[in-house]
């Protein structure tokens, strides 16, 4: 099976503010460039400034005139999110779209965050749960569409109840899947509680198909020195046009999700075979993201541990 790269049009956002996580390379440097050329003005978090800084040539040259702030973030950090989040709030400025799409995958070996937190659950769910809920009053302000970019890893597998830290056993895949699991509850969690209190949110999920992109490449800091066996095979089968999606396409379905109209509490993903690669779409939840039990959980406890409350200023 062979395929074309699909293509999506972007509403106008001149005079939108937009924050994607994630945005320095892979994925994320493709969705940032699709923002500031349909006029958005960038927020820019990354962890490292000269990674970001060379993005931000990159969007430029795509998009002569962007508009794009560079910012520190370290999403394994609940003191680098407590600062960031507070710098925005000082300045006031409301933000209108928000695209959470930063993450980690695999580590061979157990790691955890500054505050630690196993690695991939504290970054992928509970770093971002604590960004959301810290720029609240801004994102109220903006009537922001928030997208969380979970993963088709989010249809297997299941969040360890017992062992939430993976301090007992570590198995790299399944706490990848626990991280987006948890991250695709919250989504859906934040929908429900923005229409329950009036707090003017829509909250939709994505997921990019499978791609070649840098998380399964090599990655020292991670403990990985070597692109994984699964990355080059993935890389092979979409340099060819088949199954599998591009860098490119694989960002479509995160722009959708953030910029369709009447939208809220959504999936959308690649609509080729397996949801693995193709033309955007909404797509049915995956039956792991339906629990309003396991929604209502994973907020509370998510609370507990970033010490956030969701407060409105």
């Amino acid at each position: 099976m062979t395929s074309k790269t699909p293509s999506l049009e972007l509403p106008d956002l001149t005079g939108r503010r937009a924050l994607l996580t994630g945005g320095s390379d892979g994925i994320g440097l493709g969705i940032a460039t699709r923002l500031a050329a349909a006029g958005a003005d960038l927020l820019l978090p990354v962890r490292n400034p000269a990674k970001g800084a060379s993005a931000v040539e990159v969007i430029r040259r795509t998009a002569p005139g962007a508009r794009v702030e560079l910012h520190r973030l370290d999403l394994s950090s609940l003191s680098s999110i407590a600062d960031f989040a507070e710098l925005l709030l000082d300045r006031g400025d409301p933000i209108h779209v928000m695209i959470n799409n930063a993450g980690v995958m695999t580590p061979p070996t157990r790691q955890v965050t500054a505050d630690g937190i196993e690695l991939q659950f504290g970054t992928n769910h509970l770093g971002h749960f604590a960004l959301v809920g810290r720029l609240l009053p801004l994102l109220r302000a903006g009537s922001a569409r928030v997208t969380s970019q979970i993963s088709i890893a989010a249809n297997q597998g299941a969040i360890n109840w017992d062992d939430l830290n993976w301090e007992r056993s570590y198995n790299g895949m399944r706490a990848y899947s626990q991280s987006k699991i948890a991250f695709g509850l919250f989504g859906r969690e934040l929908d429900r509680r923005s229409r329950a209190e009036g707090w003017g949110i829509s909250s939709n999920l994505a997921h990019p198909g499978v791609a070649p992109t840098s998380l399964l490449a090599a990655r020292p800091e991670l403990g990985r020195d070597r692109p994984s066996p699964a990355r080059r095979f993935i890389g092979a089968l979409s340099r060819r046009g088949i199954l599998f999606g591009t860098a490119e396409s694989a960002g479509l379905p995160a722009l959708l999700a953030a910029t369709a109209p009447d939208a809220g509490g959504k999936l959308f993903g690649p609509s080729g075979v397996q949801h693995l690669g193709g033309a955007p779409g909404e797509q049915r939840l995956f039956s792991r993201l339906t629990g309003e039990a396991d929604a209502t959980r994973i907020w509370d406890v998510s609370a507990g541990l970033a010490d956030v409350g969701f407060m409105v200023r």
